[in-house]
């Protein structure tokens, strides 16, 4: 089974990735950006689902740390934020794509067929 790291702090989006994603894949989830660094690298999970807005250490910063380590994970930026420039700060940070709040399903199943 498939293991995917979910860093969120909201209880609500963590509640529906659960509902969405615990049956098919192994979940584990972290609250803030320093928490998910360091359970990505202890873990090294098949992906990360990743929110940028953050305590204690931001997604983007979170990203870049995560990517040192593990080159070839994919990571998947989650915002509310639809515009260009934030989807290529996501980019730049190291996410190999993103989604926009609120998470729509086939989207996010599609995403996770092409990258698991």
């Amino acid at each position: 089974m498939k293991t995917i790291l979910i860093v969120e702090d909201t209880e609500l989006n963590v509640d529906l990735l659960r509902q969405l994603l615990e049956e098919e894949y192994n979940l584990l989830v972290a609250n803030d950006g320093e928490q998910g660094v360091a359970m990505a690298l202890e873990h090294k999970p098949d992906l990360v689902l990743m929110d940028f807005s953050l305590p204690v250490l931001d997604g983007y910063e979170a990203t870049r740390r995560i990517r040192e380590g593990l080159t070839s994970t994919p990571i998947i930026g989650l915002s509310a934020h639809a515009m260009e420039s934030h989807k290529q700060k996501a980019h730049d940070a190291g996410c190999d794509d993103y989604l926009t709040k609120p998470i729509h399903d086939e989207l996010l199943f599609e995403m996770l067929n092409k990258y698991l």
